[in-house]
């Protein structure tokens, strides 16, 4: 996002699907949940969003199938979400956020639904084992909400001037589907969206993360189903609807390239198209190969959001971007979408690394050296500096800072400081080692610090000690 250990999991296949019978570790769906069962946690424990999650299962996939009318902002939706239980669960919970359960199943048996603020507690008929994968199935429908984060920001389903986008950090995806919305339960996702057309008889066009598998126009409807193969945080699930000018190419590397632009920024946003491909080859020559099997943009119209989101795959933009964000976001691809981090605390790993990015991108095209971009910040001078000694990157105080100067400005400055002490070479191996031991997992700063110090073979506690955990803004050394 810009202001202006893996879990076990496969590929979304039939596997996955109806025919999923096994879990990770190979135990039968229904082999009986103990005498013992309990309810899941509703919430998995994280300091600056206690809500948010739930314990009890991991979600493995999710399926949803999507009716969206834009006239109206009327959404209908049935989600699919197969799981593995953690524990034996006699009820569970799902996040979801003013819209209505119609129905719930889980294993094709009717289950008892109950709702507490944005909790959906699910009691299914029969008690799910520890280790079964599971799956339930739930109908819902209604206006979805646009949220105000902690910090100011819209988040959740999003009107535009011609249809509307749906962006997640930090609580936004609980508006539009039900499910563990915390970024330490990952999974895979098929979205399939049906929208009708406009009165000219003209279809909307419909983007989300990954791959579109199918596009089916039925007269008066058009339906598309977009495939993320690669786990995904919830917060960067995204579904954009209107109308868009698509871009498609390749990277030098082969990898497919899907650029969608509103007509209305189409002239400011015109090197796009050309511009990201360049960014995510020179990314991939820094922080190891590209994570995801396809990349691109959405380029939107939407005056006053006034910031970007790095949606898995495709970031998106509320305005014509310019080359530094793009590499912000796109860096992303690596720190934050495919390395996520633990718990929200940790959001200095994604946004101080895409920060640094910037700082690279400029060095290497004509700009301020990294060392020079480092005292401009240090000294105030940097427009993005203002606020980064409000408090340690590592521990936000509140939900509503984790977004704060400090997560990005001077978690940069921390990679800096790593980079100066350890080297270019082990530096660059340190961030390649991240993302590959990492990949589609989860990882958090004790795991950053320690690789730190096995990479380069020194202590580094007090560098860290001192511009990463520090309360003040330490001395000119």
């Amino acid at each position: 996002m810009k202001p202006l250990a893996a879990k076990c999991w496969a590929p979304a296949t039939a596997l996955l699907l109806a025919a999923m019978t096994t879990s990770c570790t190979g135990s039968a769906v229904g082999g009986g949940a103990a005498a013992a069962a309990r309810p899941g946690a509703a919430g998995v424990g994280d300091r600056l969003f206690p809500t948010l999650g739930n314990g009890g299962y991991d979600v493995v996939h999710y399926g949803l199938t999507l009716d969206y009318v834009p006239e109206t902002n009327r959404l209908k939706g049935t989600a699919v979400i197969t799981a593995r239980a953690t524990q034996d669960l006699s009820r569970f919970d799902l996040d979801l956020s003013g819209l209505r359960v119609r129905t719930a199943t889980v294993q094709g048996a009717k289950a008892q639904v109950a709702r507490r603020d944005d909790e959906v507690l699910v009691t299914p008929a029969k008690a799910v084992g520890n280790g079964d994968v599971f799956k339930t199935v739930v109908t819902y429908d209604g206006i979805p909400r646009t949220l105000k984060g902690d910090d100011g920001g819209l988040e959740g389903w999003i009107e535009t001037d011609d249809g509307s986008t749906a962006l997640g950090e930090p609580t936004g995806s609980m508006t539009w589907f039900p499910g563990n919305h915390h970024p330490s339960d990952k999974a895979t996702y098929d979205m399939t969206v049906t929208v009708p057309k406009d009165e000219d008889g003209d279809p909307y066009d419909v983007v989300s993360n990954g791959r579109l598998i199918t596009e089916k126009d039925k007269g008066e409807t058009v339906t598309r189903h977009w495939r993320t193969d690669e786990p995904m945080a919830s917060y960067l699930a995204h579904v954009s609807v209107g109308y868009f000018e698509i871009h498609k190419g390749w990277t030098d590397d082969d990898l497919p390239v899907y650029v969608a632009i509103d007509p209305d920024e189409s002239d400011a946003a015109a090197d796009v198209p050309d511009v990201l491909p360049r960014i995510v080859d020179w990314a991939s020559e820094r922080f190891g190969p590209y994570p995801f099997s396809s990349t691109g943009a959405v380029v939107d119209h939407l005056p006053g959001l006034d910031y970007a989101l790095e949606t898995q795959t495709k970031p998106y933009f509320d305005e014509a971007p310019d080359e530094a964000l793009i590499v912000h976001e796109l860096a992303h691809q690596w720190f934050g979408n495919s390395v996520t981090p633990r718990r929200w605390k940790d959001m200095w790993l994604s946004e101080g690394l895409a920060t640094y990015a910037e700082w690279l991108w400029e060095e290497g095209h004509g700009g301020r050296s990294t060392d020079e971009i480092f005292e401009d910040f240090y000294d105030g001078t940097d427009d993005e500096s203002k606020g980064i000694w409000a408090f340690p990157p590592a521990d936000p105080p509140s939900a509503g800072r984790v977004s704060d100067p400090p997560v990005y400005g001077r978690g940069a400055m921390v990679m800096h400081k790593v980079r100066n002490a350890v080297g270019d070479k082990t530096f660059f191996g340190i961030l390649r080692t991240w993302t590959r031991e990492h990949r589609y997992g989860n990882a958090d700063t004790r795991q950053f610090i320690a690789l730190c110090e096995e990479k380069s073979g020194k202590d580094l506690t007090g560098l860290f000690g001192t511009w990463l955990f520090g309360e003040r803004k330490p001395p000119r050394m």
